[in-house]
């Protein structure tokens, strides 16, 4: 049993956080934390590099992944933990996840373009490849997303804060939003079982849509991301009942992504977590 506290929601250079797997690890471990969770957007890229850096320093690294789907025209993201990252099945799927991904991120500059703002993949694929090199991060595989976009108008001073380029361009319903048929969330539940995994339904509070969030637990997820840098005392109440009610793993998280313009981006690491017994309800809740 693990004793000590544990962030289950992190972001490294393997995806769109600032910092690279290692440097994520030693904040954690600054933070005083006990264990933390590496959940990259599509991508599992970073974890060899996180858990060598874990043994080091004396810090359990939970092996996880927070998958992109979408149900009713809304992003859903579901967290997977324990997940055989070896496996070839699972690693062929996550490949066609961020083929979409790459798709979603061209219709996006399309549509920056077609409101008159000068934009490329190019562009964006090199503030990446930039903020990846200066974290010294070596994951392949690594994933791009709207964050690495929102950078891009920064940059060009179309927006001042990171804040302001999701308010008005990149954030669901915003000018440039872009949302292609991808995996469902039930899909995605079925994929993390299959890969030996344990799922959780990513900051529920942010959907608006808990009719879908039961319908996640009938489809058989087996926790709810009670507490985030998102969630308030009302939503850490509401989603805490429902995990009881059900029977479900209670996790938590900052969604740390790194610090931008010298703010950190959703919430510090350690300033949302459980207790690290819940990893022992992680690695062996497998249906």
């Amino acid at each position: 049993m693990v004793v000590g506290k544990a962030d289950l929601h992190n972001h490294t250079t393997a995806s769109d956080g600032t910092m690279s797997p290692p440097a994520v690890v030693a904040r954690a471990k600054a933070a005083g934390l006990a264990a933390v969770a590496i959940t990259d957007h599509d991508t599992m890229a970073g974890i060899e590099e996180a858990i060598a850096a874990g043994e080091r320093l004396g810090i359990i690294v939970v092996p996880g992944i927070e998958l992109s789907t979408v149900a009713g025209g809304r992003d859903i993201h579901v967290l997977g933990y324990y997940p055989d990252w070896h496996n070839g099945l699972w690693q062929e799927r996550l490949t066609g996840l961020r083929v979409t991904r790459g798709r979603r991120n061209e219709m996006i500059i399309e549509r920056l373009v077609q409101l008159g703002i000068p934009a490329t993949m190019q562009e964006v694929e090199r503030i990446a490849s930039e903020q990846a090199g200066a974290a010294g991060s070596k994951g392949k595989e690594k994933t791009i997303g709207r964050p690495h976009i929102a950078e891009l108008l920064i940059r060009k001073g179309i927006v001042s804060t990171m804040a302001e380029a999701f308010d008005r361009y990149l954030a669901d319903g915003a000018a440039a939003y872009a949302n292609p048929p991808s995996l469902h969330p039930f899909e995605a539940i079925e994929w993390i079982r299959e890969a030996g995994g344990t799922s959780v339904i990513a900051h529920p509070g942010l959907y608006g849509r808990d009719d879908l969030v039961e319908q996640l637990i009938q489809k058989g997820v087996q926790g709810i991301e009670v507490y985030h840098s998102d969630h308030g005392p009302d939503e850490e109440k509401r989603y805490g009942d429902l995990a009881r009610r059900h029977g479900l793993i209670i996790t938590g998280g900052s969604d740390f992504h790194g610090e931008r313009q010298g703010e950190v981006f959703h919430g510090e690491i350690g300033s949302r977590t459980v207790d690290a017994v819940v990893l022992d309800q992680l690695n062996k809740k497998q249906c």
